[in-house]
């Protein structure tokens, strides 16, 4: 009887532990989960951008000369810094995660980066600029420059906070805890194949990808040095839709596509892409304790282009404002000692590029909201989620 009651009590004592150690288990596999393959709202605090003027918001604009009307003028009624005439995938990003839009951390007048900085600055490419490229007419502040100023901003606002600045100047800045929790948004590479298409053969060009791409993954690296976790990695778009390109590129009826565009240049941006892809993936496996997703901008831009009639959109190879090596719709043409603003379409929404080169304002929304909710990014994560990080690395 006794040994019976013993086994018993055992029992109860072993079910007991046994619920527990399952209880455990079950939570930390939860909390697991969230970060591995997770789902929910990162409520991302702030934003730090790179690039070019695909998503420049006064960057090159403050630095050099400001963009002119009629950049700006649909959505923000003026000079706005952006070369397009309304609103950039990076400012459709912000507004999705509940952000105002970002300051461009050159720009000195009326700026808040309370909520991130723009870094992007117009013609920057990932490659450092040499002299072939500032006589092509590319920006100086490359990628690495990009970077060197974001590390000194860092750096300048946990000094201002150590050394306890008043509550008005915090208002305007990040938290140096934010720069943890932040979403690092990367579009940067079309100048860099833009330049090799201007200075070599297209051969030539296909071989200096590997280097590119490699400049590119350092980085990446050096920002994750600096604490960052969440990256959203744009590829390249189709360079070989650009209506510029098209216009510059000697026709050869078997090197155009069913939509116009340059078959070879194309080619080029898909094994830029092939490669960043693979350069993604690596990074994931290096660094297991950050959340890259690659998002394919080159898909959704061209899934656009294919259908332009079907969305509303006249010929996709037109544009709306400037005219090709003549009046450009960035810059002001001086005629007879005056200056001339380039005049664009009478319906810009009509148009997929603004200038012949980068985007209009409802192409852009259009391309927004097919890559934010996730479903041309691998892993397909909207950006509301990008901080979870992928099961299948």
């Amino acid at each position: 009887m006794e040994d019976c009651l013993g086994f018993k009590k055992q029992l109860k004592t072993f079910t007991i532990a046994a619920f527990f150690a399952v209880a455990f288990s079950l939570f930390i596999l939860s909390g697991r989960q969230r970060n591995l393959g997770g789902s929910g709202s990162c409520d991302f605090p702030v934003v730090f951008n790179f690039g070019d003027s695909n998503s420049d918001t006064g960057g090159k604009s403050a630095a050099f000369h400001r963009i002119p009307l009629p950049n700006g003028n649909t959505f923000f009624q003026k000079p706005s810094g952006r070369y397009c005439n309304g609103e950039l995938i990076i400012d459709f990003i912000a507004e999705k995660l509940g952000l105002p839009h970002l300051s461009a951390y050159l720009d000195s007048i009326d700026t808040n980066f309370r909520h991130g900085a723009n870094f992007a600055t117009g013609g920057s490419t990932i490659q450092r600029l040499d002299a072939r490229m500032f006589k092509i007419g590319y920006s100086p502040i490359s990628l690495d420059i990009q970077l060197s100023q974001f590390e000194q901003f860092k750096e300048r606002i946990n000094e201002l906070y150590k050394e306890g600045v008043s509550s008005n100047i915090k208002s305007k800045l990040p938290r140096p805890e934010d720069f943890s929790q932040a979403l690092y948004t990367v579009d940067i590479g079309q100048n860099d194949l833009d330049c090799a298409l201007k200075s070599m053969t297209e051969k030539q060009a296909i071989e200096s990808v590997p280097g590119i791409i490699n400049q590119f993954a350092q980085a990446v690296k050096r920002l994750h040095n600096q604490g960052a976790r969440t990256f959203w990695i744009h590829n390249t778009g189709p360079i070989g839709c650009l209506p510029f390109e098209v216009l510059d590129y000697p026709q050869q009826h078997e090197n155009v596509d069913q939509n116009g565009c340059l078959r070879s240049l194309n080619e080029i941006a898909h094994e830029f892409n092939r490669q960043l892809k693979d350069s993604v993936i690596q990074l994931r496996m290096q660094f297991p304790d950050a959340a890259l997703t690659y998002v394919d901008i080159y898909l959704a831009k061209y899934s656009l282009i294919s259908d332009a009639k079907h969305h509303g959109f006249v010929n996709p190879l037109g544009y709306c404002c400037g005219h090709h090596r003549d009046n450009l719709c960035w810059r002001k043409k001086t005629s007879n000692g005056t200056e001339i603003s380039a005049t664009p379409c009478s319906n810009p929404s009509a148009y997929i590029s603004w200038d012949g080169i980068h985007y209009s304002h409802a192409a852009n929304l259009w391309v927004a909201n097919k890559v934010l909710d996730g479903l041309v990014s691998d892993p397909p994560t909207p950006i509301t989620e990008a901080c979870h990080r992928s099961l299948n690395l």
